[in-house]
């Protein structure tokens, strides 16, 4: 019997909580920055889609931009 593993779409979620906070790519980059991060829209966008990974630091500042705890970008 062959297991099939799905990862957390991670990405999606903070697609999604962006997306409830109306706020764009650009918006929550600026934030970010300002936060010292060093992330670009193009980063953002590919964290959202699943195509690069992101980097603690930055989840952890989202968490602190979107106001919500860790739990919310583990959602399944």
């Amino acid at each position: 019997m062959q297991w099939i593993l799905q990862d957390i779409p991670l990405g999606r979620n903070i697609q999604t909580i962006r997306m409830e906070r109306n706020m764009t790519q650009t918006q929550v980059v600026r934030q970010l920055q300002l936060m010292g991060s060093e992330m670009s829209r193009s980063t953002l966008a590919n964290i959202e889609v699943g195509r690069r990974n992101i980097k603690a630091s930055d989840l952890k500042a989202l968490k602190v931009l979107f106001d919500v705890d860790y739990t919310a970008f583990f959602r399944e």
